[in-house]
């Protein structure tokens, strides 16, 4: 089986397009695994690491073809909020639970957790589900693998609750 041995990021592509391949979130951050594109080409994700593929990426396989990455719709909770001050105050409080999150715009991306909703309502937020790709921040402490993964103690800094 032919192997996609490195990651290109979008915008870097120096090539065509053969097939590719709709991952969600969990399904991004790999190393090695068996994969069937869209198009039916089979190949063996065979990175040296595990690499957070984003939406757009090319896997470059041995033979110099790509296969572009496609972020998969998934079940999401968009966060809204009546100013963006409040905004920021509800992004603090989502960070501080090191939760992934998407920021987009005038809205944050989760995924739907009921206990994290019912917070943000409290915090004056609106809660819509929507059904959308997920491509969370990586964070300042991100090792290249999942973005909630941290490379810091607790006892290094404090976590002060509003």
């Amino acid at each position: 089986m032919i192997r996609a041995v490195r990651r290109e990021p979008q915008g870097a592509r120096h090539g065509l397009i053969e097939d590719e391949v709709t991952l969600g979130f969990d399904g991004r951050f790999r190393r090695r695994i068996a994969l069937t594109g869209a198009k039916g080409l089979q190949f063996l994700l065979d990175l040296p690491q595990v690499e957070r593929l984003r939406n757009g990426d090319a896997l470059v396989l041995e033979d110099g073809r790509r296969v572009r990455v496609i972020a998969a719709p998934e079940p999401l909770a968009e966060i809204t909020a009546p100013s963006a001050d409040a905004l920021v105050r509800i992004a603090w409080h989502l960070g501080n639970r090191h939760l992934p999150v998407m920021l987009a715009e005038e809205r944050i991306l989760i995924r739907r957790d009921h206990v994290i909703e019912d917070m943000v309502r409290g915090l004056g937020a609106t809660v819509a589900h929507v059904d959308a790709p997920f491509d969370p921040e990586s964070g300042a402490y991100a090792d290249g693998a999942h973005g909630h993964h941290h490379h810091h103690h607790h006892e290094d800094h404090d976590h002060q609750r509003a």
